[in-house]
């Protein structure tokens, strides 16, 4: 009863079906006859939490035989890609044979099973029972996750250390060894293109590059960014009228922070510890689910830094003339914290509002011991000696915050971006500096003088940002944007006399200063690009109207200048090659804008022998560079770029020496300051490799050959003979086998030309040891070093590394410069914390939602999937 019950309801349900869609057929076609066909459903779901998983792929396959090849093979009866919610519906699924089921996610272990209809009804079954067997429940299917895959999909999207383009570098901190646990200025010694002394400034190629921090710029200095904290480090040598037009004789250093937007959770926690017993810790997270994206950095270091040099002058400025020989010994104690953090709120598919927050706080304490001895060049020698001691103590603090919003539109590539960039900073330095005057060559002191200075500085920012993408065509896009940056600095310094026997503090009147500047820089830009086959080429043009204002307060009297529009053109051309080939030539005018310390009209005498004074009038220099770039990009993905660069500079600012006459003692001394020179000229040859050696080696290397001439329209400064100079720098990546990795990074620069524009910008107060070169009309003798840094990681899928690193490990750096003006001949020779040891500790946490990675990424597969649904009914 129940088989001859079966066979009628079977007729039934496949007369139904057939008179619904008479087109249903077997899979062989419309000759093998009607199929009879019911329904499979089930849910997929993670075996441990038993959440649903988005996008897994299902395919239900039979084994069919094929009458060509005289073979079975499996035939696909029906497939589709599982909802948010992990549910599945395979449809006109044939009743008879068996079936084996096949589920695919990322992330996750493939899975297969064999299914197919029970049409044996039990005793006793009802109606709805009997239907059931054609509508099977599958129910929920669990997959368990492939840690061994997840691990893999981590490691291929590595980044390499270092990556070449034509219009950028970028260089990739993660894998640098030898700056973990360090600062930014540890990180920019192994970058390519890059130069950094002693005191942590920056060149690229040989000039000073204008630096940001995520694209915007910042008041931090390098000193105060940890390596740890940093994902990458962008070169632009020469950037196109969509980038801020400031950074003149040479290109933009963009620091790029960590904000990592994995799906679910994961960060890391780390820790340090020196040859020196400084120690260092911090770590950072990472949390997104849904529509949030949650993201925090915390760090703390310590640090202790010795140096030691000497300065041998000269000086045509005495009557009679004198020669002096000073030694040096400096040690600085400090510390600083970094913090950031922030979110990201997606807001729909097409709307992103993003915030983020960072602040940072330290303090140093440098002592600094000069042993002064002057000779004077009488008939008979007459010699004087003297100690002094500085004892620094400064502190420093900055807050900075950025909302951003992102939308993007419909059309694939066209996007709008507006952004608020705010960033505040203070310094308070106090130097006590005591010189005791001794019998020379007895060693009884006949005379102490002791003095204070005290130094406040304050400044902010604001920058607000717009920018909008819209590609024309597959090959052709055009951008344009506004931007305004308001900046606001104060800066109050003052001297004391102090009674050696009371310790009371009297201050000297004219020392007194306090100044307070504003600038500002309203822009618009518009780039168009476009590619004809194997021809491309931008047109830029950028607007920017600029104007400064300070005053002195105590006195009243006020500087200015205004720049009511400068235009800045780019043109950039590309061509193609044969056999991975490119070649580009690009031109660009851009401008550099004196900073803060360089403007400032009061002097900083804390050290004599390196006075310094900003020129309020000075002007910016623009700057007009060409650059002819080649690539070529070898099989084994090596890489080659060649760029041949000439800059011409007008108003170059510079540094030179002029005779002050103290309002205090009524001495002559010679003050280091800025002018705006005629012009200069650098032409220079810049060719970077990558190299594969072997699969465990890979080698960066670049080399820099250059000369630079300065015309300073100036007869009582003297002129420095025009000569080439060249600079070169070698990365070394080792994998070795059991997980262990070793870097060696060295570097070279021959006798150099100084840097025009000097520091100008590390600040006043005798922070740093000796303070910058005094002057640019002079030369930097050679000098090499070497770096290494060896890493192990380890722990399942290695989320624990452990690395120690040593700088500088032949003992070869140093700065050992010589300058000349009309007043002095000078050497200054300088050695900086040579062959420091740090061991260093990194663990890495997290959990891999494939979900949500299934669900960014697979989406489109689901959208194509059921766009060829529709299209095949």
């Amino acid at each position: 009863m129940n088989k001859l019950f079966l066979a009628f309801l079977l007729n039934l349900t496949s007369f139904c079906l057939f008179a619904q869609n008479p087109m249903m057929q077997r899979p062989g076609g419309a000759g093998n006859g009607q199929q009879m066909n019911g329904r499979m459903y089930g849910k997929i779901v993670e075996s441990q939490s038993g959440k649903p998983i988005d996008a897994a792929s299902v395919q239900l396959v039979q084994t069919r035989f094929d009458s060509v090849t005289k073979t079975r093979k499996e035939v696909i009866i029906s497939g589709m890609l599982t909802k948010a919610n992990g549910d599945f519906s395979l449809e006109n699924v044939p009743l008879f044979g068996q079936s084996k089921l096949k589920i695919t996610a990322i992330g996750f272990k493939p899975l297969e099973q064999t299914v197919g209809f029970d049409l044996k009804p039990q005793q006793g079954a009802d109606m709805s029972a009997m239907l059931n067997m054609i509508d099977k429940d599958l129910g929920n299917i669990k997959m368990e996750i492939d840690v061994q895959v997840l691990g893999g999909v981590t490691v291929s999207a590595s980044k390499p250390l270092f990556q070449l383009g034509i219009d950028r570098k970028v260089y990739n901190v993660e894998k640098d060894v030898v700056a973990a646990g360090g600062t930014a200025v540890d990180v920019m010694k192994n970058v390519p293109s890059l130069s950094v002394d002693l005191d942590g400034n920056v060149t690229l190629r040989n000039n000073a590059p204008q630096i940001f921090v995520d694209g915007r710029p910042t008041t931090m200095q390098l000193d105060q960014i940890p390596a740890d904290a940093i994902e990458s480090v962008e070169i632009i040598t020469n950037p196109s009228a969509k980038y801020d037009a400031s950074g003149g004789t040479s290109g933009i250093l963009n620091i790029v922070l960590k904000k990592n937007k994995k799906v679910g959770y994961n960060g890391s926690i780390r820790s340090n510890i020196d040859s020196r017993a400084r120690i260092g810790m911090g770590g950072d997270f990472n949390i997104r689910q849904n529509k949030v994206n949650f993201f925090g950095a915390a760090n703390y270091n310590q640090r202790k830094s010795i140096g030691t040099g000497f300065t041998e002058r000269y000086n045509i400025l005495d009557q009679p003339n004198t020669l002096l020989h000073q030694d040096d010994r400096n040690e600085s104690k400090g510390s600083f914290r970094f913090f950031r953090g922030g979110m990201d709120y997606f807001i729909n598919n097409r709307n992103t509002l993003s915030v983020s927050g960072m602040l940072g706080q330290g303090k140093f304490r440098p002592e600094n011991i000069s042993k002064l001895l002057v000779d004077s060049l009488y008939a008979v020698k007459t010699s004087s000696y003297s100690e002094r001691l500085t004892n620094v103590s400064g502190d420093f603090k900055f807050r900075g915050a950025q909302l951003s919003f992102k939308h993007n539109f419909p059309k694939a590539g066209r996007d709008w971006t507006a952004d608020v960039t705010y960033n505040k900073r203070k310094n308070v330095n106090s130097s006590l500096i005591e010189t005791d005057f001794y019998n020379y060559p007895a060693t009884t002191i006949t005379d102490k003088f002791i003095q204070q200075q005290n130094n406040t500085g304050s400044g902010q920012s604001l920058v607000l940002q717009t920018d909008f993408t819209n590609p024309i065509s597959e090959k052709s896009k055009m951008e344009m944007g506004l931007r305004a940056q308001f900046n606001k600095s104060t800066s109050t310094s003052a001297f004391y006399t102090v009674n050696p026997n009371t310790g009371q503090l009297i201050i000297q009147p004219l020392s007194q200063v306090d100044y307070e500047s504003q600038d500002h820089v309203l822009a618009a830009y518009t780039t168009f690009s476009n590619q004809l086959k194997t021809f491309g080429y931008q047109l830029g043009l950028r607007v920017e109207s600029s104007g400064y204002d300070g005053e002195l307060l105590k006195t009243g009297e006020s500087f200015s200048n205004d720049f009511p529009l400068s235009f800045f053109p780019s043109v950039f051309l590309s061509q193609k090659l044969e056999k991975d080939q490119e070649l580009q030539l690009n031109y660009t005018r851009r401008i550099n804008r004196p900073n803060f310390f360089q403007l400032t009209p009061f002097a900083d005498s804390s050290d004599f022998l390196n006075i310094r004074k900003g020129n309020p009038d000075l002007r910016p220099e623009f700057t007009n560079s060409v650059e002819v770039s080649y690539q070529k990009i070898f099989k084994n993905k090596d890489n080659f770029l060649a760029t041949l660069y000439y800059k011409n500079t007008n108003d170059l600012i510079t540094g030179f020496q002029e005779k002050f006459t103290s309002p205090v003692n009524g001495k002559d001394y010679v003050m280091n300051t800025y002018t705006n020179a005629n012009a200069s000229y650098v032409t220079g040859l810049e060719m970077i490799m990558k190299n594969k050696i072997t699969k465990w080696w890979d080698l960066t290397s670049n080399l820099n050959l250059y000369t630079s001439k300065i015309d300073l329209d100036d007869p009582t400064q003297p002129e420095i003979d025009q000569f080439a100079s060249w600079f070169g720098k070698i990365n070394n990546t080792f994998k070795l086998p059991k997980n262990f990795s070793v870097q060696v990074s060295g570097e070279y620069n021959s006798k150099t030309v100084l840097p025009p524009g000097g520091s100008g910008s590390r600040g006043f107060g005798g922070g740093m040891m000796f303070g910058p070169s005094s002057s640019s009309q002079g030369y930097v003798r050679a000098n090499y070093f070497v770096d290494m840094g060896v890493r192990f990681d380890f722990l399942k899928n290695k989320m624990a590394t452990i690395s120690l690193n040593m700088n500088d490990i032949l003992r070869t750096r140093r700065s050992y410069v010589h300058s000349e003006s009309p007043y002095f001949i000078q050497d200054v020779f300088r050695r900086r914390d040579p062959q420091i040891l740090r061991l260093n500790f990194n663990w890495r946490f997290g959990k891999f939602d494939p979900n949500l990675f299934k669900r960014k990424n697979m989406k489109g597969e689901r959208e194509g999937m059921n766009t060829g649904d529709m299209q095949m009914q």
